[in-house]
């Protein structure tokens, strides 16, 4: 059966009330946010023909979803942190902010706070026999000058794919580290490899993959945040070379610009200038940032509850 409803002044109405377009009290946009919703939830409902049991399945899902806490996990496997990032790099090329290092998802599980080191960070507590990793780096401007002082924000996963602050077995701030650069705008960071990870098996957002034909793996990967005085805040990270799912990251944040090698070494000059001595596995992942004289330019978007933004 397929009905057509969505034109009739009873639906209209119906979304108004729902919406309180109908009352003076409350928030225009959350207001106008949920009229937009809620329609294009009729008119999916109205389009794909969606049964009764289709619709209270969906709404046990959520459900669960919520109770699972997997929410801000599933959004990145449905690509809504990817297509965030597509609007922010669009709207970058319309206000001349274009370039330097590309930007990718933040992810669910920055923590923030992590202890500040000035030009070298010993991210790991020691607890996991994994590499050793030599985070290396330099910050530049657009035209290749060093940035002094700018600070690199790094966190990433254990070998269990786990981070700390979520997963309490771990130390405070284990492998989690704000670094200054020097003079010469260069950070270090002494780490392990990180390991990559799948969504929960039985998880919420596992399940809709599932009916999706999807998986629910990332890569390892280094997650950052970069700032300096004058510039673009950057968000991004990078995926390790080599791993089965650099290139078919569940949650779309593979950028080609971002892949980075892992390259065992039997020296390092970096980690030698800093005490580290013997094999390690080198990345280096040098970062250019875009000049910016408006301040909301140069901080991270703030993510605060949804209500509280409307305010």
């Amino acid at each position: 059966m397929s009905v057509k409803t969505m034109q009739t002044q009873e639906v209209k109405e119906l979304l108004e009330k729902v919406a309180g377009l109908n009352q003076a009290a409350g928030n225009d946009r959350i207001k106008t946010i949920v009229h937009r919703v809620m329609h294009d939830v009729f008119q999916i409902i109205e389009d794909l023909d969606i049964t009764p049991e289709e619709f209270w399945s969906a709404v046990y899902y959520i459900n669960d979803l919520g109770k699972n806490g997997e929410a801000a996990l599933l959004a990145p496997g449905l690509g809504m942190d990817k297509y965030l990032d597509i609007r922010m790099d669009a709207e970058d090329a319309q206000a001349g902010l274009a370039g330097g290092t590309p930007r990718t998802i933040e992810g669910p599980l920055y923590v923030a706070g992590a202890p500040l080191c000035d030009g070298f960070a010993r991210m790991d507590d020691g607890t996991q026999a994994g590499d050793i990793m030599l985070l290396t780096g330099v910050v530049t401007d657009e035209q290749g000058n060093p940035l002094a002082g700018a600070t690199v924000d790094v966190w990433h996963a254990d070998l269990k794919g786990a981070y700390s602050y979520f997963d309490q077995s771990q130390s405070e701030y284990n492998l989690r580290r704000r670094i200054k650069t020097d003079a010469l705008g260069r950070y270090v960071a002494q780490s392990i490899i990180p390991s990559g990870y799948g969504c929960p098996p039985e998880g919420s957002t596992q399940a809709l993959l599932n009916q999706l034909g999807r998986h629910g793996q990332r890569p390892a990967h280094i997650h950052f945040f970069i700032s300096a005085p004058g510039h673009k805040h950057l968000t991004t990270q990078i995926n390790l070379a080599g791993d089965e799912y650099t290139y078919d990251d569940f949650a779309f944040a593979t950028r080609d610009e971002l892949v980075v090698d892992a390259r065992p070494v039997a020296r390092s000059a970096a980690g030698e200038r800093h005490g580290v001595t013997g094999p390690v596995t080198e990345v280096e992942f040098n970062i250019q940032l875009v000049s910016t004289s408006k301040p909301e330019h140069q901080q991270r978007h703030e993510r605060k509850r949804a209500l509280e933004t409307a305010e």
